[in-house]
């Protein structure tokens, strides 16, 4: 009797261990590299809730030569975070990425300039030199300077744009009247360079009316297609949104994990601490849900380049609630 007791009890302390061993694996490519911007993966990771989802989650940090879309097309991730200009603009091409939630609800991307240029309003930026992010960034930008009729080609009544790098250089060295900033990172740099805010002419996206979605999650459409798969992103989503809730609870242990997780040691707790204040406000509000006049806006703002758009046709299937709804979110 004993004998058929112990073995019952073998049998399901095996049946528990395959049960651990069986969490769903799950690949996430970072847009950029580890910092506050992702703090709600890392922290849905560390507090395990990720592992309380049955999920076994790989974060890859993202750079300067990664882009995104090219490594879930390659099959080297199952989800990204991207945005949806970049994400678009891969799928007209024949990438066909699926937004599967909105964690960001807000836009941080805007345009800063030193005032003594005489910049003060976007039409001043004719006949100046303009810095602008280009892997896909670049196409908030072409599409408000389409709106605004501004060439981007240089000349007096035009802009000259360069390629800026993943710095604030080009404006501390005067190389460009304005650089690409957003307002968790690169704005706070050109501060603590030296650079007051009274020194400052700064031009958010949001409000020039061409501010389009950053910072969603993405899958394959031909992978939704699977149940497994759709359930599997569910479970990811809403513990992902249950790790942006607790770093906006707990900003200073979420910037501790953030940098825990920084293996270059590049980051400091300063600026972490400053990015993630300014990243809370972006996410405030959302519950991971797309908000479908939000993708419909950025896709009219990507249009409206006249006869060089983003996207030249609307897009069908390039977002959907089936995950969120499946996350009861």
């Amino acid at each position: 009797m004993k004998r058929v007791i112990f073995g019952a009890m073998a049998a399901m302390v095996g049946l528990g261990v395959a049960s651990a061993q069986a969490a769903d694996k799950v690949t996430l490519q970072l847009k950029w590299v580890t910092q506050a911007q992702f703090a709600g993966y890392y922290v849905a990771k560390d507090k395990g809730f990720y592992k309380d989802a049955n999920l076994d989650v790989t974060i890859k940090a993202g750079g300067p030569d990664i882009a995104p879309e090219q490594v879930i097309a390659g099959g080297g991730a199952d989800v990204i975070v991207d945005w949806m200009p970049a994400a678009l603009a891969a799928r007209e091409k024949g990438v066909k990425l699926v937004n599967i939630a909105q964690p960001f609800k807000r836009s941080g991307l805007e345009l800063t300039c030193r005032k003594e240029t005489g910049i003060k309003k976007p039409a001043d930026f004719k006949g100046k030199t303009l810095g602008v992010w280009f892997f896909g960034n670049e196409y908030p930008f072409l599409a408000w300077m389409a709106k605004l009729k501004i060439p981007t080609g240089g000349g007096k009544d035009g802009i000259t744009v360069i390629k800026q790098g993943f710095n604030v250089d080009p404006l501390l060295q005067k190389q460009a009247d304005c650089i690409s900033t957003m307002t968790y990172n690169e704005y706070w740099q050109v501060i603590d360079a030296g650079i007051p805010a009274t020194q400052l002419e700064v031009f958010k996206y949001e409000d020039q009316g061409v501010a389009t979605l950053e910072d969603g999650l993405y899958a394959m459409e031909d992978k939704l297609k699977d149940a497994a798969f759709l359930d599997k992103m569910a479970r990811f989503v809403k513990a992902s949104m249950k790790g942006w809730a607790y770093a906006r609870a707990h900003a200073d242990e979420a910037v501790k994990i953030v940098l825990a997780n920084d293996e270059t040691g590049a980051q400091t707790e300063h600026h972490q601490a400053q990015m993630l204040q300014e990243i809370n406000k972006l996410t405030e509000g959302s519950n991971g849900a797309l908000v479908p006049a939000d993708a419909e806006r950025t896709v009219a703002t990507l249009m409206s380049g006249g006869s060089d758009p983003v996207i030249t046709k609307k897009p069908e299937g390039a977002w959907t609630d089936a995950v969120t709804k499946k996350a009861g979110l």
